[in-house]
C-alpha cells in the first residue's frame, strides 16, 4: 500500500503531464494557423482593355463588358490599366478628368457592387488646377478603398504636365482580399518607392500601366515589360500585376506610339504565372496565393 507522500507525488507527476499536452497542443494549433496564412487564394482578373483617348463613355463601355466576364470567370477583383477612362498624356483630360471622390468614381463604385468585386483602374484625376496621373482601388460594396497619385511622372510628354504625387503617401490597405499596394507604371522604376510597398508588408501589388512604344517595337517591346513587373515583384516581396493597356497616343510627344498589352502577373519569386495577348483585348483571372490574414479561400484552376 502507497504512503500519502507517494500518491501526492504521483498526482503531481500525472498533473505536470497533462500540463505539457496542453501547452503542446496550443503550439500545434499556432503552428496550424500560421500554416493557413500561407496557403490563401484569391482570383485575380487582368483586364486589358482598349482606350480611345477622351472617349469616356466608350472606355467606360469596355471597362463594363471585360467586368462581365472577369464575373463569369468568378474573379474577386479586377484589375485595369493606367489612366484607362480618359488615356494617357492626354492633354483633353485637364478639362475632362474630375475629382476622386467624384462621378468617376462614384460610377466605377456601382459597377464594382453590381459585379461583386473589387477594381483596381488608372484614372486621370482633377484637383484644383493640378491633374493628377493615379489609382484606385474600389470596394465589392462600391467604396473608395484607396488613392495613389503617380510619383514619376515624365514631365515633358504633356503640356501642362501631370502633377506628381508625394511618395511618403504610399500606402499598403487592409482589405477583405489581403493587403494591396498600388504604383503606377514608372513608379516601379524607382527602388525606393517599391521599397515602401515592401516595407509596408503588403500580399500582393497592383500596377496599371501604359507601356507604350512605335508600333513596329512590338511584341518584343512586351519582354521589356515582363522584365519589370517580374523585377518589381522581387523586390517588393509579392505577387504583382501589370495591366497594360492596348490602342494608340493620339497626342503630344509620343503622337502614335503603341500600347501593346501582353499584361502579366508576376509570383513574389519574380516567375511569370501568364501573359496576355500582344496589342489585343483580354480578360484573364490568376489564381494568386496570398499570405494575408482575411484572404478567401476560394477559387478554381492556375488561370483562364
Amino acid at each position: 500500500m502507497m504512503n500519502i507522500p507517494q500518491i501526492l507525488f504521483r498526482w503531481c507527476g500525472c498533473f505536470s503531464v497533462l500540463a505539457m499536452l496542453v501547452v503542446f497542443a496550443q503550439a500545434q494549433a499556432e503552428v496550424q494557423s500560421d500554416g493557413e496564412k500561407e496557403t490563401r487564394l484569391v482570383r485575380v482578373a487582368v483586364c486589358q482593355t482598349f482606350c480611345i483617348d477622351s472617349d469616356r463613355e466608350g472606355n467606360l463601355r469596355r471597362i463594363e463588358y471585360a467586368l462581365e466576364e472577369a464575373a463569369e470567370q468568378g474573379a474577386e477583383i479586377a484589375c485595369f490599366p493606367e489612366t484607362a477612362i480618359l488615356g494617357w498624356t492626354n492633354a483633353e483630360a485637364h478639362e475632362l478628368a474630375d475629382a476622386i471622390p467624384g462621378a468617376t468614381t462614384d460610377r466605377l463604385g456601382t459597377l464594382a457592387k453590381k459585379y461583386g468585386m473589387m477594381i483596381s483602374i488608372g484614372l486621370c484625376e482633377k484637383d484644383g488646377e493640378a491633374l493628377y496621373d493615379a489609382a484606385v482601388l474600389m470596394g465589392a460594396d462600391g467604396t473608395l478603398l484607396a488613392k495613389h497619385r503617380k510619383v514619376n511622372v515624365l514631365t515633358e510628354l504633356m503640356d501642362p504636365p501631370y502633377t506628381a504625387g508625394k511618395a511618403e503617401e504610399i500606402a499598403v490597405v487592409e482589405t477583405p482580399l489581403g493587403r494591396i499596394g498600388m504604383l503606377i507604371c514608372a513608379d516601379t522604376f524607382k527602388d525606393e518607392l517599391v521599397a515602401q510597398i515592401a516595407e509596408q508588408d503588403a500580399d500582393l501589388l497592383l500596377v496599371p500601366y501604359g507601356w507604350a512604344a512605335e508600333k513596329e517595337a512590338w511584341p518584343g517591346h512586351g519582354k521589356n515589360l515582363a522584365a519589370w513587373v517580374a523585377a518589381t515583384a522581387r523586390r517588393a516581396g509579392c505577387a504583382a500585376v501589370g495591366t497594360d493597356l492596348v490602342g494608340v497616343i493620339s497626342s503630344g510627344p509620343w503622337e502614335g506610339k503603341t500600347y501593346g498589352g501582353q499584361s502579366l502577373v508576376a509570383a513574389c519569386d519574380g516567375a511569370v504565372m501568364g501573359t496576355l495577348r500582344d496589342r489585343d483585348a483580354e480578360v484573364r483571372t490568376f489564381e494568386i496565393e496570398l499570405q494575408g490574414d482575411e484572404v478567401s479561400k476560394e477559387g478554381g484552376g492556375a488561370d483562364h
